[in-house]
């Protein structure tokens, strides 16, 4: 296949259904009251309502260390026991750093423990700026309640302070800076498990410098000259994965600020007919990417920008080559791909990671393995790939996701791809116009050096202190 993203939709779908699955590697966070590099943050709570209907915890973050700190490198973690078969939505009311500045996505501990098997996580956007040391973000006026209104529970959430009627500080919510616990103690059991660095390295600290691209999609449309010298296809012609008929539309690949940085949005839309569909797509043009570091900051999104919701999107950061035969033995694919209203046998949101060794096309057999979790993903979300001549490591948030065998490593290099498309038009048979965004502030590869999240943070800090909004020095192949 001259086209490595033709045929996608039936082999995933196909392949994980017969994967080999790995459990879902993801660790809470602890607290350890030390900083991250001179950075420390404390978290103050108060309950707002004890009511039935919905969770509604208020909080603010202090800078309590000597340097000023990114907010967009920091999560805070509010821990609860779910309700038995209960999904849950998250709702920001009012925000001092603003509602649109804050992130709020649903995960699944590791370790269960009697007062908590579920967490919220808070996390912010470039556009909430960063905090001097001793101030605060002010109020944060948070819900969440089950998808469906019924009554919940809280009198047995590990979080929750009934008699916390005004703001004061709280260990039982956690927080972290550049995926460093810096704050509160995480359920027993949920300890982290550090991803093992040279202990003269200070976790934050940019690696040295070596082959990389970095882009931080600072363009004026897609039509932009810039796009195409710096390595970069807008994907223009037909075919899969996806819906049948539809068309892959370059000019809904656009970039705008958000903030202080340029942000990629790739649009996809449909009217409930292939003809109507529009899918996205960029990618890198040269496939010369193999062992080391990915990361892309991504934001997901639940629900469309207009119209009618409930359509199978699949939005999506990964690396491929292309199948020169029926099992090759040197096809590569490495994906992030969220579900956001499910599809592939999947009732709701998922999020996955699946590692491919090869497949074949027909009769249908598939060599991969992937690692899944069935919650909301919507938000934005920091995602990290590390390829070494051992494993392949997934992250996501700065915790690992999953991590899959060696026998899954490339043989050969690949390109780096984003793209949004339709599985099929059976989730949302309306015929009225609808579509769906996702958006990607930056992309990051570091040639052979296997980073740590808070590194590539770093790094990619780097970059932009320094002015630099894109550099490429990966040879070709």
């Amino acid at each position: 296949m001259n086209d490595p993203t033709r045929s996608r939709s039936l082999r995933i779908r196909a392949a994980l259904a017969v994967a080999a699955v790995t459990g879902l590697g993801a660790t809470a966070l602890t607290a350890l009251p030390a900083a991250a590099a001179g950075e420390a943050v404390t978290v103050q709570y108060r309950q707002s309502s004890t009511g039935g209907d919905q969770v509604e915890p208020w909080l603010k973050v202090v800078n309590t260390g000597q340097s000023s700190v990114p907010l967009s490198q920091v999560k805070v973690r509010y821990y609860f026991k779910a309700d038995a078969g209960a999904s849950y939505t998250y709702a920001c009311s009012w925000a001092v750093k603003g509602c649109a500045n804050l992130t709020g996505t649903f995960g699944t501990l590791a370790s269960p423990t009697a007062t908590a098997d579920r967490y919220l996580e808070i996390g912010f956007t470039a556009g909430a700026g960063s905090l001097a040391p001793g101030a605060d973000t002010g109020d944060m006026q948070l819900r969440f309640h089950r998808s469906n209104w019924q009554s919940l529970n809280q009198s047995d959430d590990y979080s929750f302070g009934p008699a916390q009627t005004t703001y004061a500080n709280w260990s039982k919510v956690t927080a972290t800076v550049g995926g460093v616990p810096v704050w509160g103690t995480a359920p027993a059991g949920n300890e982290p498990t550090p991803t093992p660095t040279d202990p003269t390295t200070p976790p934050t600290t940019p690696p040295p410098n070596g082959a990389a691209l970095f882009d931080d999609f600072d363009y004026s449309g897609h039509t932009d000259p810039a796009i195409d010298a710096h390595g970069w296809s807008v994907r223009s012609n037909s075919g899969g994965p996806g819906v049948p008929g539809a068309t892959w539309a370059p000019e809904n690949v656009t970039f705008a600020k958000e903030g202080t940085n340029s942000i990629m949005n790739l649009r996809s839309s449909t009217a409930g007919t292939g003809e109507s569909t529009r899918h996205t797509e960029i990618l890198t043009r040269a496939s010369k990417f193999k062992n080391g570091t990915y990361a892309a900051r991504v934001r997901f999104s639940d629900a469309p920008v207009s119209g009618p919701d409930g359509d199978r999107v699949v939005q999506t950061f990964f690396t491929i080559n292309d199948l020169k035969a029926p099992m090759a033995d040197d096809y590569a694919e490495y994906d992030f791909e969220y579900l956001p209203n499910g599809g592939w046998g999947e009732p709701a949101n998922i999020l996955y990671t699946t590692s491919w060794e090869t497949y074949r096309p027909d009769p249908w057999e598939a060599v991969n393995q992937h690692s899944e979790a069935r919650t909301s993903y919507a938000g934005w979300h920091d995602l990290v790939l590390t390829i070494d001549d051992n494993a392949i490591v997934y992250y996501v948030d700065g915790q690992e996701f999953g991590r899959h065998d060696a026998r899954y490593l490339p043989e050969r290099p690949m390109s780096i791809n984003f793209n949004q498309w339709l599985i099929d038009l059976a989730g949302q048979t309306s015929t009225a116009p609808r579509s769906y965004d996702q958006k990607v502030d930056y992309v990051l590869h570091v040639k052979d050096q296997v980073l740590t999240p808070a590194q590539v943070a770093a790094k990619v800090a780097a970059y932009r202190t320094a002015g630099t909004t894109f550099q490429d020095t990966v040879p070709a192949t």
